[in-house]
């Protein structure tokens, strides 16, 4: 699988997630259960932003020669992570639940951007055997990612990103 699908896979479970959180929303009787919610995209989000950024943006990074070009994804993963951190933080239900709204349509329009003009950009700079051996390392990341999570659980740990690979992307297409 080539890095590029196993992400838009991703994106579709998260829009199935997120379309259930926007049914949910009215129905939400607390700040607490709001901040529920955004807690638990946020971890999705978390592991999914390591794999792009780690994953699929350094590798275009490197076939482009400087980062110029992805500076606007970068600033979108930071942008996501400043609007959950505002729904934790908020005081009040309604506004949770606006803010939390709000950080639900921001991911989907980065989702949909990157698939309209990341994806096929990575799919054009680099090889087929590239983008597979980036799919690879992504599902050697979920491997790890589940287990570890399943460890951390019990013994309350934070595990770290994998480390970004090094490809070789001449006589890409």
């Amino acid at each position: 699988m080539k890095i590029t699908e196993a992400l838009v896979a991703e994106h579709a479970a998260f829009s199935a997630v997120l379309d259930q959180i926007e049914r949910l929303l009215p129905e939400l009787g607390s700040p607490a259960e709001v901040k529920r919610l955004a807690s638990l995209v946020e971890g999705m989000l978390r592991s999914h932003g390591h794999s792009e950024t780690n994953l699929a943006y350094v590798a275009l990074d490197q076939a482009l020669a400087h980062r110029g070009q992805l500076d606007r994804l970068y600033r979108d993963h930071q942008e996501i992570d400043v609007r959950f951190q505002r729904v934790r933080a908020a005081q009040d239900l309604r506004e949770g639940q606006l803010l939390l709204r709000a950080a639900v349509l921001a991911t989907r329009e980065h989702f949909q951007s990157e698939e309209r003009s990341v994806f096929p950009l990575i799919e054009e700079m680099l090889r087929d055997d590239a983008l597979t051996e980036l799919g690879e390392a992504w599902r050697q990341q979920r491997r790890v990612s589940v287990s570890q999570a399943q460890q951390d659980s019990t013994q309350g740990n934070v595990s770290e990103p994998q480390p970004a690979l090094t490809l070789d992307t001449a006589g890409a297409g």
